[in-house]
């Protein structure tokens, strides 16, 4: 099987945003550079395992609506294979996570088992962000707990982690509304529609901002005054991202807000410390 295939599949952008994500927020909030590097596979091997499993477990749904962009519709690779990868990777990834001890491995374990049960159904439901929400709310709290003590992560960490899970499944589901309902896919993201989505996830990711910068104890800094500053205009935009008109705008603005949250959550991060 061509390796590129293989990686494809794991849905490397996401994964690798992820991975990457939790390996900084690691090193931010202080947890030793042998530990962040654990946290960082742990969480690598996860999201491979989730993405494995999502295009083996969607294969004859994506073979249905001809994804092109799919290695398994391509005949690149097989989704017996996939579920090979799929299985695998996921338990080194509960072996790698439960290494950093009880605390931060289970949470981690939290992810994983989300996005495993978002791909096994939750996906077609009214609650298929739920997934999201506890997956990435797990996320931050089991980064911070690999720290030395294993400390508990405050509560708007948490929750922005939570809030930008619930942003990335309506931006993610978005370009795919029409094959999905084609495929009887009825998510959250679908009962809404294209405009619903925007608007509901540009505010979330306005309220991520706005709990990463009063948050914290003590008043704002001048950088997350500049940060709100930068997302009022972008959640505007960005809520318009269900319309012809704005849509070249809107995700440019929906990027911009992405990264800010993910700024500031790293800032947060190290404010724990």
């Amino acid at each position: 099987m061509p390796p590129r295939a293989l990686a494809l599949a794991t849905h490397p952008g996401p994964a690798a945003a992820v991975t990457v994500v939790a390996g900084l927020l690691a090193l931010a909030a202080g947890v030793p550079a042998g530990r962040a590097a654990l946290v960082t596979v742990a969480v690598l091997a996860g999201q491979a395992s989730i993405g494995w499993s999502n295009d083996w477990l969607d294969a004859d749904r994506d073979r249905a609506v001809a994804r092109a962009d799919k290695p398994v519709v391509q005949g690149a690779v097989a989704p017996t294979l996939l579920r090979t990868l799929a299985v695998g990777s996921a338990a080194a990834a509960v072996v790698l996570s439960l290494l950093l001890g009880p605390a931060p491995g289970l949470l981690l374990l939290v992810l994983v088992a989300s996005g495993w049960a978002y791909n096994a159904g939750l996906k077609r439901t009214a609650v298929s962000v739920l997934p999201y929400v506890t997956g990435f709310g797990a996320l931050p709290a089991g980064v911070v707990a690999a720290a030395p003590g294993a400390p508990p992560a405050p509560w708007w960490l948490v929750t922005a982690g939570a809030a930008l899970g619930a942003a990335a499944h309506l931006a993610n589901v978005a370009p795919d509304l029409e094959d999905d309902l084609a495929t009887g896919v009825r998510g959250l993201p679908h009962r809404l529609g294209a405009r619903g989505s925007a608007v509901t996830g540009a505010v979330v990711l306005g309220a991520a901002s706005l709990v990463l910068v009063l948050g914290p104890a003590g008043p704002p800094t001048a950088a997350g005054w500049a940060g709100l500053a930068l997302a009022v205009p972008a959640v505007v935009v960005a809520a318009l991202a269900g319309t012809r008109r704005f849509r070249r705008l809107a995700f440019p603005a929906v990027m911009l807000l992405t990264v800010l949250d993910v700024v500031l959550l790293l800032a947060g991060g190290a404010a724990v410390t």
